[in-house]
């Protein structure tokens, strides 16, 4: 290993936007308690678990049933 690089030349990645995009999402404290118990099973942040779900949602184009009585 060299003992320093030089990145003056380098490039950021230019697909590194559309990889993630933060948002502010509004959920009650029994979901975060629900995917943080999950997360500590597994050892994946919280997060990326609903990602990872709604991900799984999306790509299964599982909707929810809204019909009141």
């Amino acid at each position: 290993m060299r003992k320093e690089y030089d990145f003056s030349a380098a490039r950021k990645n230019p697909y590194a936007a559309q990889l993630k995009k933060q948002i502010t999402i509004r959920l009650d404290e029994d979901s975060i308690a629900y995917f943080k118990a999950i997360s500590e099973e597994v050892g994946i942040p919280y997060q990326s678990l609903i990602n990872l779900y709604l991900r799984d949602c999306a790509a299964t184009h599982r909707k929810l049933n809204l019909n009141w009585a």
